[in-house]
This record gives structure tokens, sequence and C-alpha cells, in this order.
């Protein structure tokens, strides 16, 4: 991907990303840099220009990725006598039928639809949380509820069967509705809404990295794609929608009362396993998110660290001269604070130099491609877990790979010239990249823009340390970026059993 003035399409192969908290390691080049490196609270993620993007194919082939179970020990499948298909399809995906048809059982495999998304809605309210949700069976689903049924005694075989759906709708709050229609406030709609522009420099010179459009900002205030939003709400244009008009969405947790009364102990992060857990005393898991950690050019640590701080709403000191796969004679930029900024809306450094948890601007990735060394949440979740831990919460690695760091091959080439580095690793043009709609439940209109944000050197340089406002960031839907997560191939899954339960 080119470097030099680049285009922010780059940006998205934070998938791959080093991170690092820069502790004054780098030298500034500016006058407003060298401010920046006297904050603390400034973090630096790193990322490999070189790293292929996530095309929809990948991405697909992630959804249905299974290495995550190497780690984990399933139980024994029963049952299979009445065996029966799911019948249900994305496209009957509306408020009605999730709300109102019967619950298919059992649920695993490359399957998508009312059933789904109910399952997804419901593991968002109980804390095990699918990620971003799409309404199609995955990787992040089966995970977030294999570890649900592990914690409530139930077998633990990652499928969605009678049992499991009637525990996780009592541990949802038994809400009567999954999909709501909501009356947007006048704070839902407001902006400002802000191109990003695909050259870094031109970016910093922004108010805000602010949402796009007011369909960016719904989807993560209510953690689904775009295309998601779309179909639930039918020959709507969502970017006109005004304050006192509605808008059908999933009926996700509540930030304010959820996770009352429990306190976590002990953070652990699995990077085989993609997941991060909020564990109590007992080690009980409270919360669970799916993550992306550890890789070559800046592997994660192993063993036992600490939070030492939580910024909100960090800004992004993007630094040459630290990054991987980046000439160092390229200059520095200070890109504002905003749900589009490279590190997320949340930084929360650990007590091992250049480490920590953060955001991101490309959610679609999450616990399907793979990061270097720091660990990225989804911003709804880092933004939860930031309000439900205390300063000095222990933090374990465990699975780790344990790579060593990788040599960053961007010195021998700006030997070279500028033009040189240009042609090293072109980003590939948008017409060449394969376009999705309902069939990968991404958003038509975010692969018109495709992967356009680069996510690179991050230095929240300014840190509001009081507490945000619940609502969230939006989910922002790429098609295309982060890195090649590795594919398994998945026979077509058989359905063992047919149950029909009324949502309720």
């Amino acid at each position: 991907m080119i470097i030099k003035r680049v285009s922010l399409a780059g940006l998205a192969a934070l998938a791959l990303a080093g991170c690092k908290d820069g502790g004054g390691d780098a030298q500034a080049k500016g006058a407003q840099v060298r401010e920046a490196d006297n904050d603390p609270t400034r973090a630096v993620v790193a990322w490999d220009r070189r790293a292929a993007r996530m095309t929809p194919e990948e991405m697909e082939r992630a959804r249905l990725d299974e290495s995550w179970m190497q780690v984990v020990q399933l139980d024994p499948i029963t049952g299979g006598r009445n065996e029966r298909p799911n019948p249900e399809k994305w496209e009957q995906l509306s408020i009605e039928s999730v709300n109102t048809a019967p619950q298919h059982v059992p649920l695993y495999g490359d399957v998508g639809g009312p059933s789904v998304l109910r399952i997804q809605v419901m593991l968002d309210r109980a804390l095990f949380s699918p990620g971003i949700m799409d309404g199609r069976w995955g990787k992040n689903t089966a995970q977030a509820l294999y570890w649900f049924q592990k914690r409530e005694g139930l077998p633990a075989t990652a499928r969605a069967d009678s049992a499991t759906f009637e525990r996780l709708r009592s541990a949802s709050g038994s809400p009567a509705e999954l999909v709501v229609r909501r009356t947007l406030s006048a704070e839902d709609v407001e902006g400002p809404f802000t191109k990003i522009p695909e050259d870094v420099y031109e970016h910093a010179k922004l108010d805000c990295s602010c949402y796009e459009s007011l369909t960016e900002k719904l989807s993560e205030m209510f953690h689904i794609t775009p295309d998601l939003l779309a179909k639930l709400n039918p020959g709507v244009q969502i970017d006109g929608l005004r304050a006192g008009q509605t808008v059908n969405v999933p009926a996700v947790r509540d930030e304010n009362a959820a996770g009352r009364g429990q306190q976590v102990a002990k953070l652990i992060i699995s990077g085989a396993g993609t997941y991060l857990h909020a564990v109590d005393a007992n080690g009980r898991v409270i919360y669970h998110f799916p993550s992306t950690l550890g890789g070559k050019y800046s592997p994660s640590p192993t063993g036992s660290y600490r939070v030492t701080r939580v910024t909100q709403d960090p800004s992004w000191h993007y630094q040459p001269d630290i990054l991987v796969g980046v000439p160092d004679d390229e200059p520095d930029a200070m890109i504002p604070k905003g749900p589009n900024v490279a590190v997320g809306t949340v930084w929360m450094a650990l007590s091992e130099p250049h480490f920590g948890i953060h955001g991101t601007a490309e959610p679609q990735t999450i616990g399907y491609a793979s990061s270097n060394g720091c660990v990225r949440l989804t911003n709804w979740d880092v933004e939860f877990l930031s309000r439900h831990i205390r300063s000095n919460t222990p933090v374990e690695f465990r699975d780790i790979t344990g790579q060593k760091q990788a040599e960053d091959p961007a010195n021998a080439e700006s030997s070279g010239s500028a033009s040189a580095r240009g042609n090293s690793a072109p980003s590939t043009p948008a017409a060449a990249r394969p376009s999705t709609g309902t069939s990968s439940g991404r958003s038509g209109a975010a692969s018109e823009r495709t992967s356009t944000r680069r996510e690179g050197s991050t230095t929240p340089s300014r840190a509001d340390t009081a507490s945000r406002s619940g609502t969230t960031r939006r989910e922002r839907a790429r098609t295309d970026s982060g890195a090649r997560s590795r594919p398994t191939t998945t026979e077509p899954a058989k359905q063992e059993e047919h149950a029909g339960h009324p949502p309720r």
C-alpha cells in the first residue's frame, strides 16, 4: 500500500497492526508533535503497509473459520434423530420475523436469518458479545455461545439448542421484542458528519474524525452492519432521518444498567482463541468480547500485567519513524479524535511497555483478522469494558504464538526513490475488488466507499477522562480491510434437530 501522501485505504491494515505506547521513544518532528510527546496518555499503533487487505471472500472464510476450537474443549453432540435443515434465509429478516417467527434450533454452520439474529441480540444483551451483528452465523457468534454455555453449565457445543436458547433468553432479560422501533432524539441524529479524506495529511486538517453519515452513526450505536440496518428498514433513507422519526434497530444491551454488582477481578486474553474475558474473583466469566491480537511485527506479550490507565476519545499521532513498513522520512501528523480515529474510542494502557487494549474504526475485522501486539475490540465493547474495570486490574495473556519480532523492512525501502516506495505495495483499486451485498451481510454503501480508513500510528494526546455518554460509535462495515485469516474448509453443516420456540 502506498504510504507517501497515501490513500487512507492503507490504514485498514491495522488488522495486522503492532501496538506501542510511545513513551517518548519516537522523536517529534514539529512543535505540535513535541508537545504531544510529553502527554503520558498517548499510545502508538504500528501497522504493516504491505499487508494484504481482506477481500469479501476472505471475510467469508474467516466467518466460518473454526481454528479457535483448537484451544477449547467442545462437549459431545447428542441427538440427531430428528435432523432437519434450518429453512430460514437472511433475506427473511424483518422486525416482524425476528419478533414473532419460531426459533429454529440447532443453529450452527453457514446459516442466517431471524433465528440467528435473535441469538446474536440476546448474546449482546447477556454481555457475551458476538461483535458486529449481521444476522449470519459465524465464528464470533459460535464462540460467544460456547463460552456462555460453559459458564452456565450447559453442554458446551457452540451450537444453539433448545436449552441454550431458554437460558440465553433469561440471561438477556427476557425482552418482549428483540428488534424495536426507536424514536430518534436530536442527539441520535446530531452530526457533524464529515467525509474522511483518503490522504492522511488532509485528514489531519479536520476538526474531528467524525462519522461520515447518519447510517454510520446509527449502525455503531446498535452494533450492526449498515447492510443489516437497511434490511430492517426497507425503503427508508437512513441518512435522511430526523429527530422524532422512527427506525427499527436491535434491542442492544443497556449500557447503563448492564453489569451492575459484578466486580471484574482480572482480564484474560487469548491469542489463538481471539477473545477477551473479564472474570470475577472465582474465575467466572462475566463478560466475553471477540478480539484481534498477535502477529509477526509486534507479537503480543505473554504472562501477566495490569491496566495502568484509560484514555477516552484518543487522538492519533501518526509517527512514521516507529511504524512498521513506513519509511522513516515521512512527516508526522496529528489526527483529531473522533469515532473514525485509528485507535477507536478508548485506549487502555498496560504495564508492559508498548502494549494496550483499544477500539477500532474497522469492527467488522474484530475476531476475524490478526493484529500485531495490541488487543483490539469493537468500540462499543471496549467502551463498556472501560467503564467496568479499575486501575491496576490484572491482565493475563494466554495462547500467544510467541513469534519473535520481525525486522521492519521499511528502511531498506526508504533508501530508494519515493516512486519506488510507492510502487512496492500498491493498494488494490476499488473497482478491482468484488462488491458485496446482502449475500455477505455487508453494506452496499460501505462497499462503494471500500476500506478507506488507515489505522496506523495512534497517539491519544488528549484525554477526556470524564465518562462518555451512553451513545456508542457506529460500526464501520468495511468489506475488504485487515489481514488474511487462516481459512478453514467447512463442509455444509447438518441440522440435527428442529424445534420451534416463540420469541416471547
